[in-house]
């Protein structure tokens, strides 16, 4: 079975950044799923403020069966996070493993 690596790539507001790196210990600890492997946030090297999530699936069928609207107080936080994010910069991509089969 082929890994997926889905990303989430975002800025937060310079004057909401405190804010976002304060939510990152509780986001960190609620993400969990069957099949989800790795849960990392990263920094942008040269982009302040700029921000890359990425979730690590052991397969296709455990990334399209993640549903982070499960957990009612995850839910609450993707909301507080995306209302520091400045409009328009969030961009997604999902990343299937090369087999070599």
């Amino acid at each position: 079975m082929s890994k997926v690596i889905f990303a989430v790539q975002y800025e937060i507001e310079a004057s909401k950044r405190d804010a976002f790196l304060a939510s990152l210990p509780e986001l960190k600890s609620l993400i969990k799923a069957d099949g989800l492997e790795s849960y990392s946030v990263y920094e942008i090297k040269g982009k302040a403020n700029s921000f890359e999530e990425m979730f690590v699936f052991s397969s296709y069928e455990a990334y399209d069966a993640y549903d982070d609207a499960e957990n009612e107080r995850l839910s609450v936080l993707i909301s507080k996070i995306e209302s520091l994010k400045v409009n328009n910069t969030t961009k997604y991509n999902v990343l299937t493993e090369v087999s070599s089969d």
